[in-house]
């Protein structure tokens, strides 16, 4: 009988805010999906996935730093969720 020592963990609600941040800093930015999409080199389906609301994208740290980089905005910006 084995038991699970570690907890379980849910991230989704947190790759949903984040995804959030990444549009409203990407429209104060003045940049299209497209735009952003082409700058950090992915398709701009991929960042219309991770803005989608009540869609979990997960996405890794290179991205999100390259994202914040192509937004002129620290990185722990995009990890600022509202309650």
């Amino acid at each position: 009988m084995s038991e699970n020592r570690f907890p379980e963990f849910d991230n989704t609600q947190k790759f949903i805010e984040l995804g959030y941040n990444i549009a409203y800093y990407r429209k104060h930015a003045g940049l299209t999906q497209e735009q952003l999409a082409e700058h950090v080199g992915i398709s701009r389906q991929h960042i219309g996935a991770i803005e989608a609301p009540n869609i979990c994208r997960p996405i890794s740290l290179d991205l999100l730093f390259n994202i914040a980089e192509v937004l002129d905005i620290q990185p722990y910006k995009l990890l600022v969720f509202r309650d």
